[in-house]
């Protein structure tokens, strides 16, 4: 599956939905982003991603990972 960072996700679902884009489910919320499932033209599922990135950051660097900024 492909995931696409993706600005203000509630917004571009409705435009999508718009151009008749098959969304998968509901945008769902957690504290590090926002998440939704499309499909494209040939049935791969794409994961569009809104983050929060400071939420996100805290997260990795409890898992003592490092970040790429």
């Amino acid at each position: 599956m492909i995931n696409y960072r993706v600005e203000n996700l509630d917004a571009l679902v409705q435009e999508l939905q718009k151009e008749g884009v098959t969304i998968l489910d509901k945008v769902e919320s957690y504290d590090y982003g926002k998440f939704v499932h499309i499909l494209d033209p040939e049935g791969n599922k794409i994961e569009l991603w809104e983050p929060n990135d400071v939420e996100y950051e805290k997260l990795g660097n409890s898992m003592g990972a490092e970040t790429t900024k």
